[in-house]
């Protein structure tokens, strides 16, 4: 691809700039991965000083259009998941309706106290302990929310099911629990150094949090859930309609 701009145009160099970013980073090879040209090479090759492309990348960076990483270099940011508010699903059902591949990074099952907040919506008695599922998933390659489940105690759930499959599929099959409402919250926050560690981001960048309190058909509650999402890589729809 041949990088030129128009001095003689009316439109701003960054601009140009800009414009010229946006087709680039639509070529496979980017999205794949590769590297974009460093700030020095571009500049030169565009015949613009660094300030001025600088000006074009950080709008491309500002959009989540492109990923700066210290030391590293510049990058096309992965395509981000989608989530509807109105027709809500599992994250492998999510993934699944949007052709991405699932991966399971890290899976931990163990019995724990939940928080407050979690118990409550659960109805389990003050000490008990939950079972707790924690999962680290994404994309191959590329983990971007971390989530961590409790779930009603009434369930017979051993820690013994086949996590590999998605998980309102398990308990329907296992168990009879047909989930059919969620009710979420959703917030930004910084990253602590764990969840920073996790999502190889940054300390302190931002990440989306979302809680789910799930029930089923009958409106008994089934599961707590609180995602930790990579800021970069989740993205909630909301419709509303003036009736």
């Amino acid at each position: 691809m041949k990088l030129r701009l128009d001095p003689n145009s009316t439109q701003p160099l960054h601009q140009q700039a800009e414009e010229l970013l946006r087709t680039m980073i639509q070529q496979e090879e980017y999205k794949k991965g590769k590297l974009m040209p460093n700030e020095v090479e571009l500049s030169k090759e565009l015949n613009i000083s660094r300030n001025t492309l600088r000006q074009a990348i950080n709008r491309l960076v500002f959009e989540g259009l492109l990923i700066r990483k210290k030391g590293y270099g510049t990058t096309v940011a992965p395509q981000n998941v989608m989530s509807n508010a109105r027709n809500w699903m599992s994250f492998s059902q999510e993934m699944h309706a949007q052709g991405m591949v699932v991966q399971n990074f890290e899976l931990h099952i163990s019995r724990k106290h939940p928080s407050q907040e979690a118990a409550a919506f659960l109805n389990a008695p003050e000490g008990t302990k939950l079972l707790c599922l924690e999962r680290l998933r994404g994309r191959p390659g590329l983990p971007f929310v971390y989530f961590i489940s409790y779930f009603n105690p009434a369930i017979p759930m051993t820690g013994e099911e086949d996590m590999a499959m998605p998980l309102y599929e398990n308990l329907q099959k296992n168990y009879g629990i047909v989930v059919k409402t969620s009710r979420e919250q959703i917030y930004a926050r910084a990253a602590s150094p764990d969840l920073a560690d996790k999502l190889d981001i940054s300390e302190g960048a931002p990440i989306l949090v979302r809680k789910r309190f799930v029930l089923d058909v009958n409106d008994k509650p089934v599961e707590y859930n609180i995602g930790y999402y990579r800021a970069d890589s989740f993205t909630y729809s909301i419709e509303f309609t003036n009736d």
